[in-house]
């Protein structure tokens, strides 16, 4: 109980005693904590973005299937330095037919599905929208693709099969298209041709990797092969193949490497000329890139809390050598060192605790106005505030030691004979 009072006691007067060494010296002190306010203004709003990025790119990696294998003509890959594109550039694209193959010969395969896209102006009467994502999709692709309809429904089997001029619009390219009408049953014009409306992607927000569907038109496959070969390279045609439930990715892959290998006839000896592609890959690749940002977050903070925290020195040695004589006085009626110690670590916690708040506030005003503004997912977390405010007690308790250690350290006689 005792200790539990000294504690309390040690709180309120070194919070009375930092409360007026801000208001004696203003200028003096928010001089100092500037310092301490720009790092962690600095290290957390680069953590806030990594972490918002972060977040979109999670989201993105989730979208396009932790169980899904992208067959593919250029491999994932470059965060290492050591992407040899030029290996790459004499392959052959997946073609339709190989899809075929795949569905036919493999046994691990739950759903394929074949994909090209390119880009067009899409017209509903007197309003038109250049360059909107044009992709062709085979039937599968709701099976393998992750994502809900915000209204309407996507193309059936049938509808693929015999290439009908049925379309699916993402949420914002349908709010741009039809402002105040219901696009389910109407008309759009691709290609110079009428198209029907049949559903609506609902929102997904925008994309690590240009994949939301937000500002896309997807329509079957067959459809789109009437305009355009899809099998060309310029229209990036890609397999995408999921596993059936209990089948790991690396068998998917493993029978994948054989079925591809088998149908584009590779002697034993000669490298794949494709490429099968996992989210996994891309997932250990940021994993590197975040953590190089972040480091980088903690140098450009650290230098202005480095200078912050020789500012929260300098400030405590003031305060030492200003409150000398009371130092003597606490000592001859009894204080302990301890005492004195802990009383001077708590004011410079405080005074640092200060500089981060007013930062951490910085930080949580900007993130809103930029989440408003630019209406995307932008916050500030719990973690990252809870990160801002221990490092600011850590920072004026080494800041803080030395200046509290020569506080306790005082000759209670000397230091009562001081004039401050």
């Amino acid at each position: 109980m005792t200790s539990v009072i000294l504690i309390v006691k040690l709180l309120r007067e070194s919070v009375w005693f930092a409360i007026n060494s801000v208001i004696a010296n203003k200028l003096r002190t928010v001089l100092t904590l500037l310092g301490i306010t720009i790092g962690i203004f600095a290290i957390i709003s680069v953590f806030s973005i990594v972490d918002s990025l972060e977040r979109q790119i999670r989201n993105s990696i989730t979208a396009l299937g932790d169980q899904v294998v992208y067959v593919q003509k250029w491999p994932w890959g470059g965060f290492d330095g050591q992407y040899r594109w030029w290996d790459y550039m004499g392959r052959p694209v997946p073609h339709i037919r190989e899809l075929e193959e795949v569905q036919r010969r493999t046994v691990s395969v739950d759903a394929a599905a074949f994909v090209a896209s390119l880009s067009r102006r899409v017209e509903y009467l007197n309003t038109s929208i250049e360059n909107v994502t044009i992709m062709g999709v085979t039937e599968d692709y709701d099976q393998v693709r992750n994502f809900d309809m915000e209204g309407g429904r996507f193309f059936s089997a049938l509808e693929s099969a015999t290439g009908r001029n049925v379309v699916v619009l993402g949420f914002d390219l349908a709010e741009n298209l039809f402002p105040n009408v219901d696009p389910i049953g109407r008309n759009v014009k691709i290609f110079g041709q009428n198209a029907i409306v049949i559903g609506i992607f609902e929102k997904e927000g925008m994309g690590g990797f240009g994949d939301s569907h937000d500002d896309v038109l997807v329509m079957p496959l067959s459809y789109l092969n009437q305009f355009i070969d899809v099998n060309q390279e310029r229209f990036n045609p890609f397999i995408m193949a999921k596993g059936k439930p209990g089948i790991s990715n690396q068998q998917l892959i493993d029978e994948l490497t054989g079925v591809m290998r088998a149908v584009r006839r590779l002697p034993p000896m000669a490298d794949n000329n494709f490429a099968l592609n996992e989210t996994s890959l891309l997932s250990e690749g940021f994993d590197g890139l975040f953590a190089i940002i972040k480091m980088a977050g903690w140098i450009i903070g650290g230098f202005s809390i480095l200078v912050g925290g020789f500012g929260i020195a300098n400030i405590m040695f003031v305060s030492v050598r200003e409150r000398t004589s009371i130092i003597g006085i606490q000592k001859a009626l009894g204080a302990k060192n301890y005492f004195i110690l802990w009383q001077f670590l708590f004011e410079s916690i405080m005074l640092s605790l200060m500089g981060g708040i007013v930062g951490l506030l910085l930080v949580f005003t900007g993130t809103t106005i930029v989440a408003r503004v630019f209406e995307i997912d932008f916050l500030l977390s719990t973690s990252n505030i809870l990160l801002g405010i221990n490092v600011s007690a850590i920072i004026g308790l080494v800041s803080g030691f030395i200046p509290a250690w020569s506080a306790a350290r005082l000759d209670p006689v000397e230091a009562i004979r001081s004039t401050g």
